[in-house]
């Protein structure tokens, strides 16, 4: 695939069910086995922290998480060289209010917005041409 920007096409995306939350735990701390839970998570370690998106339900009450987040899930394999997809959705999400959290895989991108927003993002992004399909 040559290199395009993507971020002025309209991109399909899938609202995962369920609601996550975003953890911090110590840089030391092992990752919990609740981290590898459900249909989508995340771990990353930095030298300050180390960060888990896991379902909510998943993650015990005393561990440090804003809770209460909705995932949306770029569909398909994004190329290595396309630019501007994170840009396309973050773009009319900050024009509209709406706090965004992204986590990339090699695959594809995630973005998280808070269930509350949920309603607003939506109308953003397909505002922007984007075509959002709630998941099951």
């Amino acid at each position: 695939m040559s290199e395009r920007n993507q971020g002025e096409e309209s991109l399909n995306l899938t609202v995962l069910p369920g609601r996550f939350a975003i953890c911090r735990l110590q840089p030391d701390d092992e990752p919990p086995a609740w981290a590898w839970t459900g249909s989508f998570s995340s771990v990353t370690r930095t030298a300050g922290e180390l960060s888990v998106v896991a379902p909510e339900d998943a993650v015990p009450e005393e561990v440090q998480g804003n809770r209460g987040w909705r995932c949306l899930k770029v569909e398909g394999v994004l190329d290595f060289a396309l630019t501007g997809i994170l840009v396309s959705l973050a773009a009319p999400l900050a024009a509209a209010g709406v706090p965004a959290f992204a986590v990339s895989t090699y695959d594809t991108d995630h973005l998280l917005v808070r269930e509350m927003d949920l309603p607003t993002a939506l109308d953003a992004l397909t505002d922007r041409g984007h075509r959002v399909t709630i998941g099951e």
